[in-house]
């Protein structure tokens, strides 16, 4: 282990009355009186085992330590100072940095993204895409938008919508030697699965719920991603159960339909959730985005 370092302030104490070879200025220009600043200083020395002053009668002159060791010390608090600067830059900076699912973000996010960008040009977006955890109050993120249980501890938490899961097909299934008219006509069709985080919203589950005992609910292919399942679908390659949200596009679109009216609600919990750190989330950037997330989200869900 190193050795242990002096305390910050006397540090900062001594570049201060060194600097102006005076404690009173120094005290001034930090705020203190210059007792504390003598009081920093002798604390030092005796740390150090080393004197870091001359006391005259009138006058303070640097000792040689003391003047080796000024000089290196005041461009360390210039350092120091760069990089609070650049962390505050950062924060205040136009530049929005946002983590967001691949799925969500491709599907949901993007094709709405525009017009945030059209009501704030000065704001640069930056998507980070990607399901793994972030720690808002360490990485460089600004929002994370996630989709789980919620529960989320130490940021603030607004939450977007919940999903609503229902079949979904390219329109040239619904024609064909075996259309899709009804449930039991999954029979004759692929199945797509999505590696829920919740169980409840499976196929299974679904074909269940239907009253639909005889058609097998694990066949069929598997997807890591909702948007890669949406998109077999949109080729017409099979049947995909998502969140009728994320696909309202399409199915405006006329890319997708919904062949049946029978849909599948996830836990109240399950939802997606706009995360942000709590001593951050009213910077006018991210704040701006909130809100317009917020209007976009109420605009899809009708209100």
């Amino acid at each position: 282990m190193g050795k242990p370092q002096p305390p910050l302030n006397a540090l900062r104490a001594f570049e201060a009355a060194g600097r102006h070879l005076s404690f009173t200025k120094a005290a001034a220009e930090l705020n203190v009186t210059p007792a504390a600043i003598s009081h920093q200083v002798k604390s030092l020395e005796e740390l150090l085992g080393v004197p870091l002053f001359r006391r005259l009668t009138r006058a303070l002159r640097l000792t040689e330590a003391g003047q080796v060791a000024l000089p290196t010390l005041g461009q360390g608090f210039d350092k120091l100072a760069q990089a609070v600067d650049q962390i505050r830059s950062h924060c205040e900076s136009g530049v929005l940095t946002i983590s967001v699912s691949p799925s969500f973000g491709g599907m949901w996010l993007l094709p709405r993204l525009e017009r945030f960008r059209s009501m704030h040009p000065d704001i640069e977006i930056r998507i980070n895409g990607t399901d793994r955890l972030v720690d808002l109050t360490r990485d460089d993120v600004d929002v994370a938008v996630r989709y789980g249980p919620g529960g989320y501890e130490g940021v603030r938490v607004d939450r977007l919508f919940g999903q609503r899961n229902t079949p979904v097909c390219s329109p040239a299934l619904l024609e064909g030697e075996h259309p899709l008219r009804k449930p039991e006509d999954l029979r004759h069709h692929t199945l797509l699965h999505i590696d829920w985080i919740e169980a409840e919203a499976s196929w299974r589950m679904w074909l269940l719920a239907a009253g639909l005992r005889d058609i097998d609910p694990a066949r069929g292919p598997r997807f890591s991603m909702e948007s890669m399942a949406v998109q077999s679908a949109v080729d017409g390659h099979g049947v995909a159960l998502v969140g009728e949200l994320l696909v309202a596009d399409h199915i405006a679109a006329g890319r997708l339909v919904r062949p049946f009216d029978q849909s599948l609600s996830t836990p109240l919990t399950f939802a997606f959730y706009l995360l942000s750190a709590k001593d951050r989330a009213d910077i006018p950037k991210i704040a701006a985005f909130r809100d317009w997330l917020m209007e976009e989200v109420r605009a899809v869900n009708g209100e």
